[in-house]
């Protein structure tokens, strides 16, 4: 039973690869084995699921601050919101609210590769919400 539960998360964290940065895919890949898998299991699903079901670019446009956050990442002192993933549903040109360093919140295109490669953080715990919400939390 544990064998199957850990080829499981070793195949839900390979289809999440592109969205986690390398150490945070490396960890995953160690947590999924033994009794963690499980739980791993379960929480890389839900998030596997949410980007599939994602709007793509220009989904939630004109939305404002009631367009909804799928994923959250995090590095540091500085936030990024995708609300859109790019129409190709890979991890180029997302859209999404960003916090850098604790400053203000500014809209744009974010490539999820950059803020992956440089480190960020995909939030395991994150429940999708509306941005209107993220941006009161900082007030």
């Amino acid at each position: 039973m544990i064998a199957t539960t850990e080829n499981t998360a070793y195949h839900t964290i390979n289809k999440l690869r592109n969205f986690l940065s390398r150490t945070q895919y490396l960890v995953l890949r160690e947590l999924a084995r033994g009794s963690e898998a499980k739980f791993f299991t379960e929480r890389l699903s839900v998030i596997e699921a949410t980007i599939e079901k994602m709007p793509v670019t220009y989904d939630q446009d004109g939305k404002g601050d009631a367009a909804i956050a799928h994923l959250h990442y995090f590095i540091g002192g500085s936030d990024f919101y995708i609300i859109e993933k790019d129409v190709e549903g890979e991890v180029e040109q997302a859209t999404g609210y960003a916090s850098i360093n604790g400053g203000d919140f500014e809209l744009g295109y974010i490539s999820i590769r950059e803020i992956v490669e440089a480190g960020a953080e995909l939030d395991l715990h994150w429940t999708p919400a509306p941005i209107s919400q993220v941006t009161q939390s900082r007030t």
